[in-house]
């Protein structure tokens, strides 16, 4: 990963209830990439999406692309 820190978040539309991840999207402009996470281990493995593809699914997901459990 970069040296630059990510700075993580959790969308607003989760509901906190455990099933999050989160996303550090400030490292997409200088690097191309979007790194996720499991927010209920922070310390655990990273994830890094390239800058479109995340941007991809993003767009899926607002589009009701994906099935709901």
């Amino acid at each position: 990963m970069t040296t630059e820190t990510p700075r993580w978040f959790t969308s607003s539309y989760s509901s906190n209830g455990g099933q999050c991840v989160e996303v550090a999207t400030n490292l997409a402009p200088a690097h191309g990439i979007v790194p996720v996470r499991d927010s209920k281990v922070p310390a655990g493995s990273v994830l890094e999406l390239p800058a479109a593809a995340f941007a991809s699914f993003v767009t899926g997901v607002k589009n009701g692309q994906f099935g709901t459990v």
